[in-house]
């Protein structure tokens, strides 16, 4: 996994055997032209068959293991 660039965007983290795209939001996502372009983006993602999950910084900062735990979960729905 890694950031990768699909259509006009660069994801921060892409795996291809799974299809996923891995989001890591900060601030700026959380206002109101930061929400609409998110889910803009996401829907064209959907649209090429890619699954989206979303994580906020302070997720990643203090839930890692939460965080790791979804990732798992979403590995296992897809075997």
């Amino acid at each position: 996994m890694r950031q990768r660039p699909i259509d006009n965007f660069i994801v921060d983290f892409y795996c291809a055997a799974l299809r996923l795209v891995i989001e890591v939001d900060g601030e700026s996502h959380f206002t109101e032209q930061g929400k609409q372009y998110d889910a803009e983006r996401t829907g064209i993602f959907e649209g090429y068959g890619l699954k989206v999950i979303r994580f906020t910084n302070v997720d990643v900062l203090q839930s890692f293991e939460g965080v790791c735990q979804e990732l798992l979960g979403a590995c296992d729905r897809h075997s």
